[in-house]
C-alpha cells in the first residue's frame, strides 16, 4: 500500500472526511455512517480505518501497517476535542464501541466490542460522570466480557457461569436486576477470569484495548466462518474489513434509555410499515445476539412517543436520500435518539418483489431500477410451497415463536452446523435448533431446510441469515427447551429428539409435531407485474426443460415461451413402457426390435401430443434418445430375474445383455447419436412419433411447432447422415398418414462435444439450429463427472482452485469461450441460425447474463427458474445496454 494513501477517516460535526470514496475502501458502515452525518442525522462521531489497511495487514504477516496507529491517536484527538471527554480519563472518559464493516454486508462476521476504553479507573470515573454506579459497573462487565471473548477468544460461556453465580447470589434472573454491589463484584470475578485464560492482567491502556480490537477486527475477516460465509454468498475479490470506532452512547443508563434494531419497510412482506424490535435498558449486541427477547417498535409509543416519532421521520429521511429499504441501528440515551448504523436492508424475495413495485408506484425510482434491483435467484423464494389449509388446521401446534422468515420446512431435528450438512450432504431435510446462533452456524444454516431458536427476535442472527437465503426460520420460541447435548428437545411436556420429524411454517411462527403437508405457492399481482416490466426489457427468450403435458403447463404458466429440450427417455420408464423398451434391448435382430418399437410408438405419440397440446403456438425441442442402452437395464440378480419373468425369457439372456452393453465410461460410449447410427429404428420410432402427433394435433387447430433435435454430434458426417434419415421419415410419414398439410418441424443439434463447438461452421451446414447442453459441455472440457465431483469440489472451492460448481454456473472462460466459438462459427455458415442453451446453467443469472452477451436466442431451464430466467435476462440486456 503506498505511504500517501490516507488509512483513518473521520465524520463528525468537527469535520467528516471521505465524500466520494466508495464502499470497497471504507465498506458500507463507513460510507453509511458518513452519509448519515452529512444529512443531519443524530450519528456519535467517530472514524473508520479502510479496507486497504485489512488487505495490508495480511500481506505483512499479520502485523498492523506502519503509520495506522499514528493515524488513530490523531482521530481519538479529534473524537475527545469534539466530545469533551478523555480517553481513559478518570473523572469524564471517552468510550468507543469498534465495529468490522465490509463493502458487502456479512451478519455475525466479528461480535462487536462496545465500552472500550473503561478499566478500573475511568469505571470509578464514569460513575460519577453519570451519577450511575450501576450503569457504569454494567458497562465494564460488558466491556471485559466482550473483549475477553471477541479479542482473546476465550469461552463465553465461561462468563455466563460467573454472571449466574452472581444472580443466584442476590436471588434474581433478569440481568437488570443486578444491583451495583454485585456488578462490582462481576467485574471483579470476571477479571479473575480473564487472566486464569488469558494469563495477563485485562488491559488498562485503552490505546492498547483499542490497537488489539483493531487487530482482532481484521483477524475475523479470515475466520472459516466467515470465509465459509462468502463461499455460500458467492462474495469475492474484496480487500477486506473496515474497521469503525465510534463514541458510546448509553442505551443501558436506566429504564429511560434503549436500543434496536429496525427496518423501514417489513423485511419479510414487503408492507411500506417500519418494523423492529427495542430493548429498554440493553446495549446493542442484546437485541442483535438473541440474549433477551425484545418488544415490537410498534409498542414504542406507550414508552417514549417522541422518539418514536423522531424515528418515523428518520425512516422518510432515509428512503428519500437512499431511495432503499434500509436496515438500521439505534440507541436512546436518556430519552435522545442517536443513529448508530444504516444499510440496504436484507429482505425475503416476497419483500423484494412488493418494495420495488411500491417505490415504483412512490415515483422513488423507475421500473429499470426495480427490475434490477430483485435478485433473480430471490424469486424461488415466491415459489416457495406452503403448508395445505386443510392439513395445517389438522396439525398438533406445539408452540408459536416469531415468523423470522417466511415459508414451510419439514424435517428431522438436528442440534449442530455439522450435523446439519452431513445430514443434508445425505440428501436428508433437517430443521436446525439451537437456543441461538451465531457465525459459527453458517455452514448447518445453509445445508438445513429450517432454522428454529428458542431465543432471540425478528432482528437476530437467525433472522437476519435466514431471510437473506431464503430459509424458513422461526425465533424466539420460548417454550420449547432444547438440550442440546442430549439431542433432545421439551416442549409442553413433550419429548423429541433426533428422530423425529417437526414442520415449522416461517410465517405464522408456529412449530408443529410430525410432517404437515404442503402446496405450491399462487403467484402475487406485484410478481406479474414485475415479470411483465422484465419481459419488456430482456431481449432473450427464455424456454423450459419439460418432459410432460404436467410440467409444460406449469412452465407455460410461469412464461415460458416454449420447450428448449424434451428428454424423450423420461418417457420410458413407466411400468407400462419399460417392459417394450427391455424387449428391444434384448433383442437380438432389426425386426425384433422393430416389433418391440412398435409397442412403444403410442405411448410416445400421447405424450408429445400432450406436450405440443401444452405448447400450442409455442416450439418444443425434442431431443432424440440420448443414454446408453444399459441405463433402461437392472443390475442387481433379484431384479433381473423379475424382469426374465416378465418378458418369458431366462435370467441367462439379460446378465449376457446387460455385459455385453457394459461400458467402462459410459457417458463417453454408446449414446446420443450413436445409437441411432447403430440402431436407425429407434430414431425412426421416435420422429414418428412427433410426426404423428403433429399432424394429429394440426386436425385439432392445435399448432405443434416441434424442433428434433440430434444429440452428441462431433462430426459433420453424423449429422449429414442422421438430419437425411430424420428427413425421411418424416416425409414417409406424412404420405402413410396422408396429410397434405404444412407441418412446421426444424431439424438442429445438441452441441455438447468441444470438437461440435470447434467445428460448428461445418456442422450449421446440416441444422437449423443449435442448442448447447452446457451441462455435457462442461463435463467434457474439464474433464469432470457430473455424478463425481462432489468427492473434491468442496476442497476445490475452499481452496479457490474454482470459485464455483461449474455444473451451478458456466465457466465462462473456458467452456463459455466454446459455447461463443460455436455461436460465431455457426453464425458464419447460416447469419440467423437459431442458438439457444439448454444445460440447466439456462436458469443461473451469472450464465445468462453470458448468454446474452454472446448473442443467443434463448434460454432453456426447468419449469421452476423460467420466472428467475426472464428477470435475470431483463437485467442482462439492462446491464449491458449501460456498458
Amino acid at each position: 500500500m503506498a505511504k500517501q494513501a490516507k488509512m483513518v477517516y473521520y465524520f463528525g460535526k468537527t469535520k467528516t472526511e471521505g465524500k466520494g470514496v466508495s464502499k470497497s475502501i471504507l465498506g458500507g458502515k463507513g460510507v453509511n455512517l458518513a452519509e448519515m452525518t452529512r444529512i443531519g442525522l443524530p450519528v456519535p462521531p467517530g472514524f473508520t480505518i479502510t479496507t486497504e489497511c485489512c488487505d495490508a495487514y495480511y500481506k505483512s504477516k499479520k502485523k498492523l501497517p506502519s503509520g495506522l496507529m499514528a493515524e488513530v491517536n490523531s482521530a481519538v484527538k479529534i473524537l475527545e476535542k469534539e466530545l469533551g471527554k478523555k480517553f481513559g480519563d478518570d473523572s469524564n472518559p471517552l468510550l468507543v464501541s469498534v465495529r468490522s464493516g465490509a463493502a458487502v454486508s456479512m451478519p455475525g462476521m466479528m461480535n462487536t466490542i462496545l465500552n472500550l476504553g473503561l478499566n478500573d479507573a475511568a469505571t470509578q470515573g464514569l460513575a460519577k460522570a453519570t451519577k450511575n454506579e450501576r450503569f457504569a459497573y454494567d458497562a465494564y462487565r460488558r466491556l471485559i466480557n466482550m473483549f475477553g471473548d471477541v479479542v482473546m477468544g476465550m469461552d463465553h460461556h465461561a462468563f455466563e457461569t460467573a454472571f449466574d453465580k452472581i444472580k443466584k447470589k442476590y436471588k434474581v434472573t433478569e440481568d437488570t436486576e443486578v444491583p451495583a454491589e454485585g456488578l462490582k463484584q462481576l467485574c471483579e470475578d470476571y477479571k479473575a477470569l480473564y487472566k486464569k485464560q488469558s494469563g495477563e492482567d485485562f488491559p488498562q491502556d485503552p490505546i492498547k484495548q483499542l490497537q488489539l480490537s483493531i487487530e482482532a477486527v481484521f483477524g475475523s475477516w479470515n475466520t472459516s466462518r466467515a470465509v465459509r460465509y462468502r463461499e455460500i454468498e458467492g462474495i469475492r475479490g474484496l480487500l477486506g474489513t473496515a474497521v469503525n470506532v465510534q463514541s458510546m452512547v448509553y442505551g443501558n443508563m436506566g429504564d429511560d434509555s434503549g436500543t434496536g434494531v429496525a427496518f423501514t419497510r417489513n423485511p419479510n412482506t414487503g408492507e411500506n410499515k417500519f418494523f423492529g424490535e427495542f430493548l429498554i435498558n440493553a446495549q446493542g449486541e442484546d437485541v442483535v445476539a438473541g440474549i433477551r427477547t425484545p418488544q415490537p417498535v410498534a409498542e414504542m409509543p406507550k414508552w417514549n412517543r417522541a422518539v418514536h416519532k423522531e424515528l418515523l421521520e428518520i425512516k422518510k429521511t432515509l428512503e428519500d436520500h437512499y431511495k432503499e429499504m434500509q436496515d438500521i441501528e439505534f440507541t436512546i440515551e436518556r430519552g435522545t435518539l442517536y443513529m448508530l448504523q444504516t444499510r440496504t436492508g436484507k429482505r425475503t424475495g416476497v419483500a423484494a418483489v412488493k418494495i420495488a413495485c411500491d417505490m415504483v408506484k412512490e415515483k422513488l425510482i423507475d421500473e429499470k431500477e426495480a427490475v434490477m434491483r430483485v435478485p433473480a435467484n430471490d424469486l424461488t423464494q415466491l415459489l416457495l410451497p406452503s403448508f395445505k389449509p386443510t392439513a395445517r388446521n389438522a396439525a398438533d401446534v406445539l408452540c408459536r415463536g416469531l415468523p423470522a422468515s417466511p415459508g414451510a420446512a419439514v424435517g428431522k431435528l438436528v442440534f449442530s452446523a455439522p450435523e446439519a450438512r452431513e445430514a443434508a450432504e445425505a440428501g436428508l431435510k433437517v430443521i436446525l435448533v439451537r437456543k441461538e446462533t451465531s457465525p459459527e452456524d453458517v455452514d448447518g444454516m445453509n445445508a438445513a431446510a429450517g432454522i428454529l431458536t428458542s431465543t432471540g427476535g425478528m432482528t437476530s442472527h437467525a433472522a437476519v441469515v435466514a431471510r437473506g437465503w431464503g430459509k424458513c426460520c422461526v425465533a424466539g420460541a420460548g417454550e420449547i427447551d432444547i438440550d442440546e447435548k442430549g439431542k433432545k428437545i421439551k416442549v409442553g411436556g413433550r419429548t423429541f429428539n433426533g428422530k423425529d420429524i417437526i414442520s415449522l411454517d416461517g410465517t405464522t411462527g408456529e412449530v408443529m409435531a410430525g410432517e404437515v403437508e404442503t402446496q405450491e405457492p399462487k403467484l402475487s399481482g406485484d410478481f406479474a407485474k414485475l415479470m411483465k416490466w422484465a419481459d419488456g426489457f430482456r431481449t432473450l427468450d427464455v424456454r423450459t426443460n419439460a418432459d410432460s403435458p404436467a410440467d409444460s403447463k406449469r412452465a407455460r404458466e410461469f412464461g415460458a415461451q416454449g420447450i428448449g429440450l424434451c428428454r424423450t427417455e423420461h418417457m420410458f420408464f413407466d411400468a407400462d413402457r419399460i417392459i417394450h423398451m427391455r424387449s428391444m434391448i434384448l433383442a437380438d435382430n432389426e425386426k425384433d426390435r422393430r416389433a418391440a418399437l412398435k409397442k412403444l410408438l403410442p405411448f410416445q405419440r400421447k405424450d408429445f401430443e400432450g406436450i405440443f397440446k401444452a405448447m400450442d403456438g409455442l416450439p418444443v425441442t425434442v431431443r432424440l434418445l440420448d443414454p446408453p442402452l444399459h441405463e433402461f437395464l437392472p443390475h442387481d440378480a433379484d431384479a433381473q430375474k423379475a424382469m426374465a419373468k416378465e418378458l418369458g425369457v431366462k435370467p441367462g439372456q439379460i446378465v449376457k445383455r446387460a455385459e455385453a452393453l457394459h461400458e467402462s465410461n459410459p457417458m463417453l460410449g454408446h449414446r446420443g447419436c450413436r445409437l441411432s447410427v447403430t440402431y436407425p429404428e429407434i430414431l425412426e420410432m421416435q420422429v414418428r412419433a412427433i410426426v404423428e402427433a403433429a399432424i394429429s394435433c394440426s386436425k385439432k387447430k392445435i399448432k405443434a411447432m416441434p424442433e428434433i433435435m440430434i444429440p452428441l454430434v462431433g462430426t459433420e458426417a453424423e449429422l449429414s447422415m442422421l438430419r437425411a434419415k430424420v428427413e425421411e421419415t418424416i416425409k414417409e410419414t406424412c404420405e402413410a398418414k396422408k396429410f397434405e398439410g404444412k407441418l412446421d418441424i426444424s431439424i438442429g443439434t445438441m452441441i455438447e462435444i468441444p470438437r461440435a463447438a470447434l467445428t460448428a461452421d461445418k456442422i450449421a451446414e446440416h441444422a437449423d439450429f443449435f442448442s448447447f447442453g452446457t451441462n455435457d459441455l462442461t463435463q467434457m472440457t474439464f474433464g469432470y463427472s457430473r455424478d463425481d465431483i462432489n468427492t473434491f469440489l468442496p476442497d476445490y472451492l475452499s481452496q479457490d482452485i474454482l470459485h464455483v460448481d461449474p455444473f451451478q454456473s458456466l465457466d465462462q472462460s473456458g467452456v463459455g469461450q466454446l459455447v461463443e466459438m460455436g455461436v460465431q462459427k455457426g453464425r458464419s455458415t447460416k447469419s440467423k441460425l437459431k442458438i439457444g442453451i439448454c444445460g440447466e446453467h439456462g436458469g443461473d443469472p451469472s450464465s445468462v447474463d453470458f448468454c446474452h452477451r454472446v448473442g443467443l436466442d434463448y434460454v432453456s431451464c426447468s419449469p421452476f427458474r423460467v420466472p428467475i430466467a426472464r428477470l435475470a435476462a431483463a437485467q442482462a440486456a439492462l446491464r449491458n445496454s449501460k456498458k
